[in-house]
């Protein structure tokens, strides 16, 4: 998988982006589902958690591409 993402031209460094990137997005939507959905703090907590979880991901895989490169 590695090689394959690679080849496909990403790079550790995209993949670090990546994770602070939804870091950002998380609590983006958060907020707005907070405010702009009545199904109340539930959901956003939810919706925040769901895309936070994202970012060990792409960290993970940013540290395999960090390996592979070397």
């Amino acid at each position: 998988m590695l090689k394959h993402l690679h080849q496909m031209g990403l790079r550790s460094e995209h993949l670090y982006l990546a994770g602070v990137a939804s870091i950002g997005l998380s609590f983006l939507s958060w907020v707005l589902s907070k405010q702009m959905e009545s199904a109340g703090i539930d959901r956003a907590d939810r919706w925040g958690i769901f895309i936070g979880e994202w970012a060990p991901t792409f960290v993970a895989l940013g540290n395999g591409l960090r390996t592979y490169e070397k």
